[in-house]
């Protein structure tokens, strides 16, 4: 499966992780961002969506492992893999089809969004 984790990159950007390589991806309260945290399995494909002024997907990142002793709020560990070769708009996203019933434009708020193949394909531009 194929995800969308939106950050706001004032508090933690791409290229934090870039820096630091791998994180633990945390601080999601939403339950349906939980559920799709619990969800996720080692070898997932991350797109990395900057919030705020941004509004736009910027890079990609992969899951490493996930441990959900904790099942309330599970550890996702994940890894960089590369900046997009452009940013991809919150605009764009909305006026392709691809999107069209996706989470992403239809529960604005949501922090950690499925992708189909089609989807990720588009943003990681592959």
């Amino acid at each position: 499966m194929d995800y969308l984790l939106k950050t706001e990159p004032t508090v933690y950007s791409f290229a934090d992780l870039q820096r630091e390589k791998t994180t633990i991806w945390d601080g999601v309260t939403n339950p349906v961002a939980l559920k799709n945290l619990r969800a996720m399995k080692s070898a997932d494909r991350l797109v990395i969506y900057h919030t705020g002024d941004e509004k736009s997907a910027v890079g990609s990142a992969t899951v490493v492992s996930v441990d959900s002793s904790d099942p309330k709020i599970p550890q996702i560990k994940i890894k960089v893999s590369k900046a997009l070769a452009r940013p991809v708009t919150l605009a764009e996203m909305k006026s392709n089809q691809l999107f069209a019933e996706s989470p992403l434009v239809r529960q604005g708020r949501l922090s950690v969004v499925p992708l189909n193949p089609a989807q990720f394909k588009f943003l990681a531009g592959e």
